[in-house]
């Protein structure tokens, strides 16, 4: 058993000492956890009894692998924005293209962002990025916070060393480093955006609890929602009080549903008038051809050496759907036909990861139905891609009332600010079919040491 194993056996049996079949801690923490308001919807973003747990080996590799990924993205986008015919294969609508050309102000493809992670001791996969602002940022610091003094964790950290990661110090230094490059002088006025939805009364936990974080780091925050911004005089406002920079989570194609190019938000930034963090230009990593990119040898050639081998040993192989002769290892292969004969050890996905189209798992799905979701691959921008086992764990899950222990896939975020790993957060879920998991969360996450 791995030591990491070692110590999860640990903790579930001071776990179960502790509880002695009365889970009145538990209880008291998921109302701790309601009153922080760490919630989404009405639900708690912690189902969880315990921790995720990384040593600080495993973290010193995560964060060398990401970082420099992290550099051949921001590398790929830059020659994509140059060459149109590298751009037309991120498949990209033409609104996204127009704003991707607008210069946001500063030399970074995401001033944060996260990369999807599988990890196995000190081996990993990546299998997705993500530029936008992770849950993990915003809930795992308070979750840390929460379960490092509790009973159980008091107990454990006698055996072990437990170590806290960044919270969101590093979230609003990159938002100040971001703004002064962009020009800014002064202290910025950052509105935290998100969309308002319908029937909503209540602003969103989440962008109440970010903004309370930014400002507890010395920024003047404001929770503001698109529809209510105005632009007059060269200033953008949101009931009247001005605005310089704008953190979102929104993508461009969400965005463009709602509003057009004449929103006071695009015309702002096309008038370098409001730094928006991340800018409309960031909607190219959202794209999963990106990775297609990434893995095609041919467009990463004049790469850095130490750039090509983290493609090759953290990037699984992965190409657009489409009507092509490509390489698969040493061989060139027919596309379509290689998907249709290979599902055991494939996966489609959409190129936009919006919500309304989901992964379809080759090695979950019958003949029959792999055939019909390679012709919806073939209508509609889908990416293929070599398959990656998750990693597992067992974690305690605490639901109505009741503790039952779960075999549950780990994926580790990192946390990447203007190229730089600070912190990462663990996203805990039963293995989803359909798009669909019935238990799934943020996990705190630690580094853990033995002691001598």
């Amino acid at each position: 058993m791995t030591r990491l194993g070692e110590a999860a056996v640990r903790y579930h049996r001071l776990l179960e000492s502790a509880t002695n079949g009365n889970l009145d801690w538990a209880a008291e923490l998921h109302q701790r956890m309601a009153a922080a308001r760490l919630m989404d919807g009405a639900r708690l973003v912690c189902p969880f009894l315990r921790p995720h747990f990384l040593t600080p080996r495993q973290y010193a590799a995560l964060v060398r692998a990401a970082e420099t990924l992290y550099s051949a993205v921001n590398r790929i986008e830059k020659m994509a924005l140059e060459n149109p015919a590298l751009l037309a294969r991120l498949h990209l609508l033409p609104a996204e293209k127009m704003l991707a050309a607008v210069d946001p102000g500063y030399p970074h493809l995401a001033v944060t962002s996260l990369l999807d992670t599988q990890m196995s001791g000190t081996a990993m996969r990546f299998v997705g990025y993500s530029a936008g602002t992770p849950p993990g940022v915003v809930y795992g610091a308070a979750l840390a916070e929460l379960f490092y003094d509790g009973p159980v964790m008091k107990r454990f950290r006698r055996q072990y060393n437990v170590s806290r990661l960044p919270g969101t110090k590093p979230l609003a230094a990159s938002l100040v480093a971001a703004y002064k490059q962009f020009g800014g002088r002064q202290k910025p006025q950052v509105g935290v955006m998100d969309f308002r939805q319908a029937f909503q009364t209540t602003e969103p936990a989440d962008c109440l609890l970010l903004r309370d974080q930014l400002a507890g780091n010395g920024l003047d925050a404001y929770v503001v929602y698109p529809d209510q911004l105005e632009y007059k005089a060269g200033v953008l406002r949101h009931s009247g009080q001005p605005l310089n920079l704008i953190l979102h989570r929104m993508r461009v194609h969400e965005f463009l549903l709602r509003f057009d190019l004449g929103h006071p938000l695009v015309r702002a930034y096309r008038d370098h008038a409001v730094c928006l963090v991340n800018s409309f230009r960031s909607e190219l990593a959202h794209k999963r051809a990106l990775f297609a990119l990434l893995s095609d040898e041919s467009v990463t050639a004049s790469f850095p050496a130490a750039e090509r081998k983290a493609i090759q040993q953290h990037i699984p192989w992965t190409r657009v759907v489409g009507p092509v002769k490509t390489k698969y290892g040493s061989k060139t292969v027919d596309l379509p036909e290689f998907i249709l004969r290979n599902r055991e050890k494939l996966v489609l996905k959409p190129n936009d990861d919006s919500g309304e189209e989901h992964a379809v798992q080759g090695w979950l799905t019958g003949d029959a139905g792999w055939e019909r979701s390679l012709r919806q691959a073939s209508r509609t921008p889908h990416v293929v891609q070599e398959r990656v086992e998750p990693e597992k764990a067992v974690f305690p899950v605490y639901r109505y009332g009741v503790m039952e222990m779960r075999e549950l896939q780990v994926d580790v975020h990192p946390h990447i600010y203007l190229g730089k790993v600070q912190g990462c957060s663990s996203w805990v879920s039963e293995a989803a079919v359909g798009g669909f998991s019935s238990v799934s969360g943020l996990a705190p996450t630690y580094l853990l040491e033995t002691k001598s």
